[in-house]
């Protein structure tokens, strides 16, 4: 018996036109799809929120709000103080005290770890109360000079006498200052040192500055109360040039006898933390009988706590702060007194966008105020410092952190190494190197036998 054969395409009926593009492209994307690849949408959606996070996939960076997953031996603490590659790292909810080093991936993308940041640190051994810092939160401020972190309060310390104050240095402190945002006050230390019509004279001149200062003494314990009232239940940092008495206001405003009574009764803190130099008078040194200026006794910057709340930072002194975040446009900005002039000629503004108040046409700022040779000596060297840098750095500046692609489109990131530091020369290149060092020595030899007159005879002869 013959069995009849049919097929499919000699049907007699037929199929729309609408559901034979449809079947078409189901064969079509199950016939050519590769269920390893990733989808292009997603790869590009992640990439996208990647980038507007500044998530990196090396550390994330986390933000205050961000309650990570703690192992057994991951804890989260505060930075108290940093010293070569060591730092001693508070962990509030154990009441331990670590020892902690940089992880070296934090290294590598130069992600850097400053005194009074909230970090992440794991591999804790917490018998030897040793860690490793693994990684950095956010931090709401940050100052260069010195370098610390989540930063609510600058106190600016001068003092009346021994050393003197320079108007100068007082200017480039207190421009620092302002440009870093954080609200600031000022102090003048060693008030016992000089008469009240100093005392008086000073005042009204740093009124016309449109800084209201604090004289304070820490032999008569005179204004103490005010600077402490100022302080309280915020990181403060103490800035000013050496010599001024930082550790010894530090020590005087903490009254260590009373802080300890204090923290005892909140029970912060065990035996053993409360036994460590977190609680330790800072160092005093003398000031210097031949140059009149501060010795530098404190070396490293360390987070101590206060008896009312809140944290004191003790910072080494210096005497030229960088002004790096200064530029020529922001500098006027940072001078109350130009800030002043605008706001009062408002609604007028000067004719030129950037306008350095120089005397300029239209320009509203006029030079009768007594700290503008000051504005000006700080402006040429700023400019000076901004035209080498872009002679020499540029514009552009490459990230610590690159994007590669590896298989099935996925990127990763991993640190951009230096190359003058982490790759050597090539082979043809040193062995050029030494080819034209060779030739040099020839040439010095030509040219030595040429100034000789006895081998230059010798030579002739025997030509």
């Amino acid at each position: 018996m013959k069995i009849a054969s049919f097929s499919l395409l000699r049907l007699p009926f037929t199929i729309s036109s609408t559901r034979h593009r449809f079947f078409s492209a189901v064969v079509s994307s199950t016939r050519h799809q590769n269920p390893n690849k990733p989808n292009k949408n997603l790869l590009k959606a992640r990439e996208t929120i990647n980038r507007h996070h500044n998530f990196s996939t090396l550390q994330p960076i986390l933000s205050h709000e961000d309650q990570p997953h703690l192992s057994n031996n991951q804890a989260i603490g505060t930075v108290a103080s940093s010293q070569a590659n060591f730092m001693r790292v508070i962990i509030h909810e154990a009441s331990v005290e670590l020892l902690c080093v940089v992880k070296a991936v934090l290294k590598k993308i130069k992600r850097r770890v400053l005194v009074g940041d909230k970090v992440l640190v794991g591999s804790i051994d917490w018998v030897d109360k040793r860690g490793a810092i693994e990684n950095v939160f956010k931090r709401k401020s940050e100052i260069l000079d010195p370098p610390v972190a989540n930063v609510d309060h600058l106190l600016v310390l001068f003092s009346m006498d021994q050393p003197k104050i320079e108007p100068f240095s007082l200017t480039r402190f207190l421009v620092e200052a302002e440009s870093t945002g954080i609200p600031l006050t000022l102090a003048l230390n060693k008030s016992e040192l000089v008469s009240q019509e100093e005392i008086k004279a000073w005042k009204s001149r740093l009124r016309s500055w449109a800084y209201e200062p604090i004289f304070c003494s820490i032999e008569s314990k005179h204004g103490l109360d005010t600077l402490q009232f100022i302080m309280r239940e915020q990181t403060s940092v103490i800035v000013g040039p050496s010599g001024v008495g930082k550790s010894s206001l530090i020590n005087a405003l903490r009254g260590n006898k009373h802080i300890l009574g204090a923290v005892e009764d909140r029970s912060w803190f065990d035996p053993q933390i409360l036994g460590s130099k977190w609680y330790d008078e800072q160092r005093v040194g003398e000031v210097s009988v031949r140059s009149g200026r501060g010795k530098h006794t404190t070396r490293h910057v360390s987070l101590l706590p206060l008896p009312d709340g809140g944290y004191l930072a003790d910072t080494p002194g210096f005497n030229q702060p960088s002004l790096i975040k200064v530029t020529k446009n922001s500098l006027a900005h940072h001078f109350p007194e130009i800030r002043k002039m605008l706001k009062d000629s408002e609604p007028a503004n000067c004719a030129f966008n950037n306008c350095l108040h120089l005397g300029e046409p239209g320009c509203l700022v006029k030079g009768d105020w007594e700290r503008y040779p000051y504005y000006l000596q700080l402006l040429d060297e700023i400019k000076i410092r901004e035209e080498f840098q872009l002679r020499t750095i540029g514009t552009k500046r490459e990230g610590d952190v690159r994007c590669k692609v590896g298989d099935k489109g996925v990127v990763q990131a991993e640190p951009r190494l230096e190359p003058k530091k982490y790759r050597r020369q090539s082979r043809k290149r040193v062995n050029q190197s030494l080819l034209d060092e060779l030739d040099e020595l020839d040439d010095e030899d030509d040219t030595l036998e040429d100034d000789n007159p006895i081998l230059r005879a010798m030579k002739e002869e025997n030509q």
